[in-house]
């Protein structure tokens, strides 16, 4: 008897072997999800990251051509950009864009909602981008109106809120934007249309630049057609007037 209970142990498989066989393979199938998921989260922080960089860089360095002066440069042969600070610059072209752009640009953090439900309500996107929005889509992203492009946007202009100044996005977007086929910021464009430094711009020379915003190249600052000449009125007294209620506290030095 004592032989047949040592055969028959000895015949007996190991039931650990057959428990440990089934406890290893859901993990050999989770670890390359695991090792996925790793590098997905290490991806998103170097975007984050970067995209912080990229904002801070900017916050203290001027931006050097932007993407798209960079395109029409390469189409032109050149453009005209010399950067300027903001305090040669007229207090009244800085109030100009602000009016004709942005006019609750002190009270926003990035978006303006208001605007954004008004051009959901008449189904048209005028008038719903920002000044901030707009310094964002010139110094990082592309021109093109995609979906991409829009999401990174979006992402993109709080942070630039939170670390910049207002006073510092107003003097990026004076000397981004465009004013007329190659002629990119206020300091180009007070000299080639007015033959002035941009510290000398009058009020309405100010607000004859900000009127053919946002489209340099279908309008004239010089040689205004009647709707540039009312729109030009209807800025020169918006300036005047965001002067007067405070809403040009936070980039008024």
């Amino acid at each position: 008897m004592a032989t047949t209970a040592v055969a028959q142990a000895r015949n007996k498989k190991p039931a650990s072997r057959k428990s440990g066989g089934k406890s290893t393979r859901p993990k050999a199938r989770i670890r390359p999800a695991r090792r996925a998921l790793t590098w997905l989260y290490r991806g998103v922080l170097a975007a984050v990251a970067l995209l912080f960089l990229a904002v801070l860089f900017y916050a203290v360095f001027n931006p050097p051509l932007t993407p798209y002066m960079s395109a029409e440069a390469r189409r032109l042969g050149e453009v005209d950009h010399i950067w300027v600070d903001i305090e040669e610059i007229a207090p009244a072209m800085v109030r100009s864009v602000v009016a004709g752009e942005d006019a609750n640009y002190c009270l926003h953090w990035g978006f303006d909602m208001a605007a954004i439900r008004d051009a959901l309500e008449d189904g048209s996107g005028r008038g719903a981008s920002t000044i901030s929005q707009q310094v964002v889509k010139n110094a990082y992203l592309w021109q093109s109106r995609t979906w991409s492009r829009k999401a990174l946007e979006a992402v993109m202009t709080p942070v630039v809120e939170l670390i910049w100044s207002k006073r510092r996005i107003l003097e990026v977007y004076l000397n981004v934007a465009e004013f007329g086929e190659g002629v990119f910021g206020v300091e180009a464009a007070a000299r080639t249309y007015f033959r002035v430094g941009p510290g000398e711009l009058s009020t309405m020379q100010a607000a004859r630049l900000a009127a053919v915003l946002p489209s340099p190249k279908r309008r004239s600052a010089v040689q205004p057609s009647a709707f540039v000449q009312r729109r030009a009125a209807a800025i020169a007294d918006g300036a005047a007037t965001i002067l007067a209620d405070g809403r040009a506290a936070c980039f008024e030095s």
